[in-house]
Parts: structure tokens; sequence; C-alpha cells
């Protein structure tokens, strides 16, 4: 078997771990940087993250965006609770619908209380309500809590499970 079977097929090693916290600080890192940072050679840096890229355990590279810079001074975490009788025919179709709203930066279909929380970035607490009123209106739902957002911390991005 070769290395590149070996890392195509085997499970991450501390390598494959430390590429991958590094990639989490900064996913725009020059190949040479990257292996100067790990002290491995920049070929070894090439292949281990096209490995890990190829074994679909990095799905992508996303772009921050400081939301405030685009006028959206406010963040909420709105969750959503659909009514028992609809729950089953429209969990896709109150999913689907979410996602295309411009204020929507993020969906979570969950266990426990809610079945959604929803992150938004708005301009300020009145967009906030008319997103909320919004959601209330649809016929599935059955209840909201907004939870406004003072501060967070990202140690990483994860991708979506479909």
């Amino acid at each position: 078997m070769s290395l590149a079977n070996d890392l195509r097929d085997g499970p991450l090693d501390e390598l494959d771990l430390r590429i991958l916290d590094e990639l989490n600080l900064n996913a725009r890192i020059p190949n040479a940087q990257l292996a100067l940072r790990l002290g491995i050679a920049p070929s070894t840096a090439h292949q281990r993250v096209k490995s890990l890229m190829d074994r679909g355990i990095i799905t992508g590279f996303l772009t921050s965006v400081d939301q405030s810079k685009l006028g959206h001074e406010i963040q909420a975490l709105i969750g959503v609770t659909l009514r028992p009788g609809f729950r089953q025919a429209s969990i896709e179709e109150f999913a689907q619908t979410v996602r295309r709203m411009p204020e929507v930066l993020q969906v979570f279909f969950v266990g426990g209380g809610d079945d959604f929380v929803i992150h938004i970035a708005a301009r300020d607490s009145s967009a906030v309500r008319r997103f909320v009123i919004t959601l209330s209106g649809q016929a599935s739902v059955a209840s909201t809590r907004t939870s406004l957002i003072f501060d967070y911390h990202r140690n990483g991005v994860a991708a979506s499970f479909e």
C-alpha cells in the first residue's frame, strides 16, 4: 500500500490535527508558511492538505464577514418551535424558506425544546422584530424565542450534515 493510500484511508494522525488547527486559525495561510509552522516540507504540507480535502475532512474554505461593516449592528439567535400537527410536512419547507431570508447567517435543526435555532444579523432591533414577526406569521410556527448576541467566539466552522 502506498503512502497516498495510507493518507486517504487511514485515521487522522497528529500532523493532520495540527494542520487543521493551523487552517482553522488562517485558511489562507500559504503552503510554504504552513510547512514552516509545522516543521515539515512544503510538499508534505501540500500532500496532507490535499488528502484532507480528498477525504472530505476539509469541505471548503469560508470568508468571515464583519456584519457591522455591512450595517448589521445586531445579531440574534431565534429558537423556533413548529406546531405539532405541521411538523412532519413542514420541517423541510420551513428550513428552505428560512435559508433564503437575507438576514439569516445560519440555520440549525435541533433536538430539545426548539426545532430550529436561526442565527441572524440585522440593522437594528426593529429589523429583528420584523424578522421575528415574519417567522411567527408562518402557519407552521407555534412559538419563537429571541436571544440577542452580545459577543461570541468561534473556534471553527462545521460542515453541513447534509
